[in-house]
């Protein structure tokens, strides 16, 4: 964690010596408080806080930076060493933990998700989610919380809508370029949090953040690319230098946007992020949408899950980025039970390109390349030509390492890894190069991921690479062409599960199933910034309103987006409901009718990799049951792990001291899919209930099914169930048994489905076992 200021002193020196003691160090934490111990003394909470700070001789003014109301009772403050435990001894402190730095995740999509064009037309009426549900979704706002917005983008315009709800309690804030006149009935909001930024900085009292717009305005561009992905207006003749070329539009284009700035040059600070959430369950959001996170710590120390828990209770939806860490197992992150945790797939669209050898060899690869390839004739092809002979960083085309004068004028040969992709390709080109071949590394795999470099550059698999590097090092006289082909629509196969999509077992909970499904997330046309370049790098003059990105920050606005129409859909069902319908219709075949794949190894993927399988629109919307989940079940679930009661308040703002429920097991709670781990002898079963609410037909009978491995026998009671209303919940039980010895790292995979002549109700299972 970086601190936020330390002032050294100099005790003694000499010309033998230096001695420095460490006087202060300061730093930023968020405090949650027991809302039992306000008095009426204290009319609101922020003077609650400013009180309490003051009885222990910390001044409010000087460290106070936050007080929340909405996402949590608490405040966040810039502290000294010696007042920290001033503040954890005071009975009216439940918790206090520094604040975290978290990471970002980082328009064909409604189409390969089966949703009609925007406006609707006659004939799409009869069979699509769009006309109800995008046409009522003018009543939902979707919060996006980011690194802000470029306003003046067309996805942001509002031509076609009604006037703005009035039960919205949001605002347009204005600051360093961003005039609140700039807000409209498509961007209803705009709001900035800079102080946990500006604190980790070292407290400057600048307006402006360094490299930064102190205002709403998006220097970034990835808030501008999750915020038109969910809720974007339709632009046509939308592409990336070429590329991608359409209709570029949000998932529910009907909707509001709502900006709400958290994140800043170096990540995003929970403080900021907590008052983020804080202002828009304020504000009065229907959805919210964060394509960030970071690490697995418990929730009573994760700012998201406090805040989304908040969220949940006031009946807001709120869907989470898995991370961009794998396919490295239990990489996940966001994976608190209320949060709908989104993992990334690819499209049906590509962008192709060749390599062409000297040896005639001819492998495929990826391209964004906006101007005339190398295909007219063979240029030398180099590897590893650095100013430092034997430094294997010139493999790696880091900055200052490539030889000029080996490289200039011909196409060089970088891995991928260490630096970003995109600053390969300028080391490459201000050292004389032409042209770039990208090679995955093994981890990478086969997925290609797009990038607009600066020179003209084709991205290969790690087989290809392999090959490729291989005629280098051993040919005299190596030499390439580049060629591009443009856009290619109708890939196959599609959807593959991204490599770089974090994947489970999940650390946090191992009972509960993480991710909860996938989305579209790679090689994604949204909106962009006007301030940088599609690299956003600083020497990159090229603009573009659009750009091409991939991640699960792409991802997570495409379900932000599909559970938006969900709500216009069905405003009375609970955020739990709304996950559920959007899990148990999720498909985990491709559109070959072949399992899903994943693209790290290009085997069949697991619910580990993709949860509930990848989101399926047009069925969520009409998914005949759901797994619905109240507020008191999750306490009992945050009981059942054995959180102190301090930590489960702070999480939950509630006043209750005792656990007066709790599930036998954390798996026991009414999630829509199962995590099953056996253990010790005695934990060879493992026994679960679920409840079903139908949200069907009247007389609907459904039958269970049960498919998964031979070294367990699932065993479901009933077997059947009659719902004779709608609204009505019936209950079942499973029983998991082991009839086989386990391995520490032997995992497999089943499923329960219930089927009535509409519906699939369908709930991924994992198994491990963890101790033989």
């Amino acid at each position: 964690m970086k601190e936020a200021a330390c002032y050294l002193l100099l005790v003694f020196l000499s010309s033998f010596v230096a001695t420095v003691s460490l006087v202060a160090c300061k730093q930023t934490y968020i405090v949650y408080m027991n809302e039992a111990h306000r008095t009426e003394a204290h009319p609101t909470q922020a003077h609650w806080y400013e009180a309490h700070l003051r009885s222990l001789s910390i001044d409010p003014a000087r460290h106070l930076l936050y007080s929340y109301s909405a996402a949590l009772h608490g405040f966040a403050a810039v502290l000294h060493p010696e007042q920290l435990p001033l503040l954890r001894r005071h009975p009216a402190v439940l918790n206090v933990h520094p604040d975290p730095l978290l990471p970002l995740h980082t328009t064909r999509s409604p189409h390969f998700l089966g949703l009609s064009p925007w406006p609707p037309t006659p004939s799409s009426r009869r069979h699509s989610l769009d006309p109800a549900a995008a046409a009522g979704a003018t009543d939902v706002v979707i919060g996006v919380l980011d690194t802000g917005v470029w306003p003046e983008s067309p996805s942001f315009d509002d031509a076609g809508l009604p006037e703005v709800p009035s039960r919205w309690r949001g605002a347009c804030e204005a600051g360093v370029d961003f005039p609140s006149s700039l807000c409209n009935r498509k961007l209803v909001g705009a709001r900035s949090f800079n102080r946990g930024y500006r604190a980790a900085a070292g407290g400057r009292d600048d307006d402006k953040p360094r490299e930064e717009y102190a205002s709403p305005r998006d220097r970034d561009g990835h808030g501008t690319h999750t915020a038109s992905t969910a809720a974007g207006a339709p632009v046509t003749n939308a592409s990336l230098l070429g590329y991608a070329s359409g209709v570029a539009r949000g998932m529910a284009p009907g909707a509001r946007v709502a900006v709400y700035k958290v994140c800043w040059t170096n990540g995003c600070y929970g403080s900021d992020i907590l008052a983020g959430i804080d202002k828009a369950i304020e504000d009065g959001v229907d959805v919210l949408s964060l394509s960030l996170g970071g690490g697995s710590a418990p929730f009573s120390r994760d700012p998201v899950a406090v805040g989304a828990f908040s969220a949940v209770q006031r009946g807001i939806f709120v869907a989470c980025s898995a991370g961009n860490s794998g396919p490295s197992r239990s990489s996940l992150t966001n994976t608190a039970p209320w949060i709908t945790t989104v993992g990334a797939g690819t499209l049906d669209r590509d962008f192709p390109a060749t390599v062409q050898l000297g040896n005639g060899e001819r492998y495929a690869g990826l391209s964004l390349c906006s101007r005339a390839g190398l295909e007219d004739q063979m240029v030398p092809i180099v590897y590893g030509k650095g100013v430092q002979v034997g430094s294997n960083s010139s493999k790696f085309c880091m900055p200052g390492t490539l030889d000029h004068e080996q490289v200039k004028g011909k196409v060089v040969f970088c891995d991928r890894g260490i630096n970003a992709r995109v600053e390969k390709g300028q080391v490459v080109k201000e050292a004389g190069g032409v042209g770039m071949i990208l090679a995955n590394a093994a981890v990478n795999g086969e997925e290609l991921v797009a990038d607009s470099h600066l020179l003209p550059t084709v991205a290969v698999g790690a087989k290809s690479g392999d090959l490729i590097r291989d005629y280098v090092r051993t040919s005299s006289n190596p030499t390439a062409m580049l060629s591009f082909r443009g856009t290619v629509l109708g890939v196959q196969p599609s959807p593959v599960v991204a490599a770089f999509s974090s994947r489970g077992p999940n650390t946090v909970v191992p009972q509960l199933l993480k991710p909860d499904l996938i989305g579209p997330g790679v090689n994604i046309l949204a909106a962009w910034s006007g301030s940088v370049g599609p690299t956003g790098l600083a020497n990159d003059e090229r603009r573009s309103a659009f750009n091409i990105m991939s991640g699960t920050s792409m991802s997570c606005p495409h379900i932000s987006g599909v559970a938006a129409l969900l709500k216009a859909a069905h405003p009375d069902w609970s955020p739990s409901a709304i996950k559920s319908a959007l899990m148990t219709t999720a498909y985990t075949d491709d559109n070959t009718g072949s399992p899903l794949i994943d693209a790290a190894g290009g085997s069949p993927a697991t619910p580990w990799a993709y949860g509930s399988g990848h989101v399926d629109p047009q069925k969520a919307l009409s998914p005949g049951l759901v797994y619905n989940i109240s507020t008191g079940d999750y306490l009992a679930f945050l009981c059942s792990l054995e959180y102190s009661t301090d930590h489960i308040q702070a999480i939950s703002k509630s006043t209750n001291k005792t656990c007066s429920r709790h599930l036998s097991d954390p798996g026991d709670l009414n999630y829509p899919s199962f995590s099953v781990v056996f253990g010790r002898r005695s934990r060879r079963f493992v026994k679960y209930n679920r409840e079903l609410t139908n949200v069907g037909v009247p007389g609907s009978v459904y039958n269970v099914k049960v498919g998964g491995p031979p070294g367990v026998k699932v065993t479901v009671k009933p077997t059947k169930l009659i719902f004779n209303q709608v609204g009505q919940k019936l209950r079942y039980k499973v029983t998991f048994t082991s009839t086989k010895a386990g391995d520490p790292v032997e995992m497999a995979f089943g499923w329960i489905t219930w089927s009535s002549e509409q519906h699939q109700v369908r709930s991924p299972v994992s198994y491990r076992w963890l101790i033989s």
